[in-house]
């Protein structure tokens, strides 16, 4: 047919000139040689080479770590682990003792740990006394602010400064809004009448309890336990003395100086865990520097704060309080003068008004069924509106303590 599609396979084919022998290296495997060669031998110089992330020790701490022996590695896989220290830096590791750790993969291990303090003992962080006692322990008397005298335990400033007035506090939240403390007196003369304003008032009522009352150390663990700062009321000289007699131990006018200090005394002694003291009657007392200065030094000096009631216009406590440096205070209102529920209720508005107007306020009362009756419905009340009642302590002028 003169075509190749009828041949059969294989055959009346062309036969292919002979191929050339080649040589043994050609010149383009040489060259492929020597870039293997150069990638290992580059790559070799990078994992060898000294990096940034090695550090040179000190030389006080390299001439340390020649003067001890050397260590043997503990096996191949660790020996060419390399262990650094990074310098101080200032910040939240400034503190720290920081060492890296280079391995033999390459990776790095940091370990923080705390560094070593100048001076021996544990660290210690001032935040500032605290006012205030631990509820589970305020029905007991702070040994370190007791000192016993020939009329008994008495307070005293602690040898750390710390004051009874303050470790009897009661606690609060120390926000700038409107407070009021609520004193309510005579607690300790009537059984029925303390155990009455015990179960009714609130325990943000500071209770004041009269130093010729009955079973003070009883009622006085009753009231702490259940929340209560407490005052311990005094009794001094009225003008209308002796027909208004306040009780035993008054102090008076026509006693000297270290008599009336034995009267005070004997009164202090009647009970504990009070923060301050507050007088019962004494308008003419009050009214006599001579008489009153020594009775004061002695309250500032056991770091107790005295409360006027504020019943005589010619007290003279708040003078001679700036003057000595005792904490002191004023009572703005009497809420019971007037034994009536709604004049009392009425009392307590205008309580509420004085302390939005001031910022705060103290009011004062005596334990009648009627008085305990308003003030506990009323401080409910109150209590919404945004009031903060306040253990007195937080609202006297105190010398130690710049703003209030």
């Amino acid at each position: 047919m003169g075509t190749d599609l009828n041949a059969p396979l294989g055959q009346n084919r062309k036969a292919r000139p002979p191929k050339s022998p080649k040589s043994a290296v050609s010149f383009g495997r040489v060259l492929l040689g020597v870039g293997v060669a150069a990638l290992i031998g580059v790559s070799a110089w990078t994992v060898l080479r000294p990096t940034g992330l090695i550090e040179p020790k000190p030389a006080a701490e390299t001439m340390a770590d020649a003067a001890q022996p050397a260590k043997k590695p503990e096996s191949d896989t660790t020996a060419d682990s390399r262990k650094f220290e990074k310098p101080q830096t200032s910040g939240a590791l400034s503190g720290a003792h920081v060492e890296e750790t280079l391995t033999d993969d390459g990776s790095i291990v940091t370990k923080f740990s705390p560094k070593q303090r100048d001076g021996d003992g544990p660290a210690f962080v001032e935040v500032g006394r605290t006012k205030g006692q631990d509820a589970r322990m305020a029905a007991f008397p702070n040994d370190a602010l007791l000192e016993d005298t020939p009329e008994g335990r008495l307070p005293i400033i602690g040898p750390d400064g710390l004051r009874p007035m303050d470790q009897y506090a009661r606690p609060w939240s120390g926000a700038r809004g409107i407070r009021v403390a609520l004193v309510v007196g005579g607690l300790g003369l009537s059984q029925t009448g303390t155990q009455n304003a015990l179960r009714e008032l609130p325990p943000e009522i500071t209770m004041a309890f009269a130093a010729s009352g009955n079973s003070l150390q009883r009622w006085m663990q009753e009231a702490r336990r259940d929340g209560h700062e407490i005052l311990l009321q005094v009794p001094f000289e009225p003008f209308d003395y002796p027909d208004n007699n306040p009780g035993p131990h008054t102090l008076r006018v026509g006693l000297d100086a270290r008599k009336n200090l034995s009267e005070l005394r004997s009164s202090l002694a009647r009970t504990t865990n009070y923060t301050g003291i507050m007088n019962f009657l004494g308008g003419r007392f009050l009214s006599d520097a001579d008489a009153l200065e020594p009775v004061m030094r002695d309250i500032g000096r056991r770091g107790l704060l005295f409360l006027d009631d504020g019943t005589s216009a010619q007290s003279l406590t708040g003078t001679l309080a700036d003057t000595i440096g005792v904490p002191h205070g004023f009572a703005d209102m009497v809420v019971d003068s007037e034994l009536d529920r709604t004049a009392i209720l009425k009392k307590l508005d205008e309580l509420e008004r004085i302390a939005r107007r001031n910022g705060s306020a103290i009011g004062v009362a005596s334990a009648f069924d009627e008085s305990v009756e308003a003030i506990s419905a009323w401080a409910d009340e109150a209590g919404a509106r945004g009031i903060e009642f306040v253990g007195v302590s937080a609202l006297v002028k105190d010398p130690q303590q710049r703003q209030r």
